[in-house]
């Protein structure tokens, strides 16, 4: 497995995302402590915002960039709709389709056209631009999550996670 497909879906940085998904439950996913912006469920269904995203612009879907920050979170129509185990299904499709894309190396140097903020000129990146861009994005969310579930007294889960 490459490194970058170790960034997106295994051990390469941190304990794997499995590993930080493990074992939580509706109501943990939903709390969120005093001072903490977003929730573990928020992190993560912005992770798939944004995953999502990625997903379809290597594949050629010019998505737009969200109009404001906040559209990348979701609504509490959003969270009724989907428990928590399937958005992690969600959020683990995706990552392998990111690795997927990781080992399809004829690809990785293509340009592909990224929307921009609004007003802002379209960027033109290669496969392997936008898909470190999202392996850092979902490391970032994913460190969010631990920091979650340490406040939270639900780390390290069974399969284990650093605790330093």
């Amino acid at each position: 497995m490459s490194e970058l497909e170790q960034i997106l879906v295994g051990e390469s940085y941190a304990a794997p995302p499995s590993h930080i998904l493990e074992g939580l439950t509706g109501q943990l996913v939903h709390s969120k402590p005093t001072g903490a912006p977003h929730s573990i469920y928020e992190e993560l269904w912005h992770i798939n915002f944004w995953q999502q995203i990625t997903l379809d612009w290597i594949t050629g879907t010019e998505t737009l960039f969200p109009a404001s920050p906040a559209d990348g979170f979701p609504t509490v129509h959003d969270m009724e709709r989907e428990p928590w185990p399937q958005l992690c299904n969600r959020f683990f499709a995706g990552a392998n389709q990111a690795a997927a894309a990781a080992r399809d190396l004829s690809r990785l140097n293509e340009p592909v056209r990224c929307p921009s903020r609004p007003g802002q000129p379209v960027r033109v990146m290669s496969v392997r631009d936008q898909l470190e861009n999202m392996g850092a994005h979902n490391a970032y969310h994913l460190g969010r999550i631990v920091l979650l579930r340490q406040i939270l007294g639900a780390w390290p889960p069974k399969s284990g996670g650093f605790t330093w």
